[in-house]
């Protein structure tokens, strides 16, 4: 095992459940690898709407996992990119110096995280680091949707509900790099964006309802969760494909519980397929995602920044909703 320092260092937890107001730095021991983790430098990392979940507690029922009067898991933060600094003697992937990215369970809004080597895939050369740590869950979340669920190929028709966010930026590159024909659906603020990003239509909320279009779509992608099972599937074709990745309506109780189930008893009787995703992180999807970045179709949109210091700042707004991509923190020397 190569040897990291054990000093201390500083990461942000999250005490008790509550929004970007009860996080506080702390110092903490510097983390060293077990037998087939790898430590890691942490140069960048992103928001993503799991961080707002465990960080809130909601929907409550989440809390049956993750501690039900505060979080079991106080250090934060999910997706990263850096260097690593340590592995542990099984691991043969990765060695010092290396520039990965990737998911990891918690304790990416810290200077070292620790995890295992599976969780990790190498930065592409052409690559900056924030641009890595914007991609892990959006991208493998767009990616499996689209690639395996939707099963998305040349000349189909594909609408994405959410086409301006974290996912959805991914999700309208993923699209057209997989030969379809993309509509996208996003507020009057992000149409350029999404339409600069390869959307062939895209439809602003605001003015128009793609649920009273004529058009009908092989697959849909839903990242939204703001209209009803009937008005999807009223503009999906009679064998297109529906994708759920946001659930409708909110409810901070049971959260997706009742959506899913709707979902999975309707796909039973009609020849039309609903499914909802779950993403599984994967490191042969990071690195697919890293090859399409490094071919140029696949670049993360990202909106804000924020220096690792102001992880509140960045969490309160993150929470607003709306953005425009991803929301990335930085490291700096």
């Amino acid at each position: 095992m190569t040897d990291v320092d054990t000093a201390s260092m500083t990461a942000w937890v999250a005490p008790r459940y509550g929004g970007g107001e009860v996080l506080c730095a702390e110092v903490v021991p510097r983390p060293t690898p077990g037998e087939r983790d790898v430590v890691v430098r942490v140069r960048a990392a992103s928001l993503c709407s799991g961080d707002l979940h465990l960080l809130t507690g909601t929907p409550y029922l989440l809390r049956l996992g993750f501690g039900v009067r505060k979080p079991k898991h106080r250090m934060i933060g999910q997706n990263l990119a850096g260097e690593v600094v340590a592995v542990g003697d099984l691991v043969t992937e990765f060695g010092v110096g290396d520039r990965v990215f990737g998911e990891v369970p918690s304790g990416a809004f810290a200077e070292y995280v620790r995890a295992e080597a599976g969780a990790f895939a190498r930065v592409p050369a052409s690559m900056g680091l924030e641009d890595a740590a914007a991609i892990p869950d959006s991208g493998m979340t767009a990616l499996q949707g689209l690639r395996d669920i939707g099963r998305v190929g040349p000349g189909q028709r594909v609408l994405i509900n959410g086409a301006s966010g974290g996912v959805g930026s991914f999700a309208v590159q993923i699209a057209k790099g997989l030969g379809a024909h993309v509509t996208a659906v996003c507020s009057t603020r992000h149409v350029e964006m999404v339409r600069g990003i390869g959307a062939d239509v895209v439809i602003d909320y605001t003015t128009a309802d793609f649920a009273d279009s004529p058009v009908r779509y092989d697959a849909i992608f839903d990242l939204a969760g703001n209209r009803s099972l009937r008005e999807f599937r009223r503009v999906l074709t009679p064998e297109g494909v529906f994708i759920s990745s946001a659930a409708a309506p909110h409810d901070n109780w049971l959260g997706p519980v009742r959506w899913l189930a709707a979902v999975a008893l309707t796909n039973l009787f009609t020849r039309q397929t609903l499914k909802a995703l779950l993403m599984r992180p994967s490191a042969a999807d990071l690195d697919h995602l890293a090859g399409l970045a490094t071919e140029g179709s696949l670049r993360p949109v990202i909106q804000r920044r924020f220096p690792l210091s102001q992880v509140p700042e960045a969490v309160t707004t993150f929470a607003e909703g709306h953005a425009s991509g991803k929301t990335v923190l930085y490291v700096a020397d």
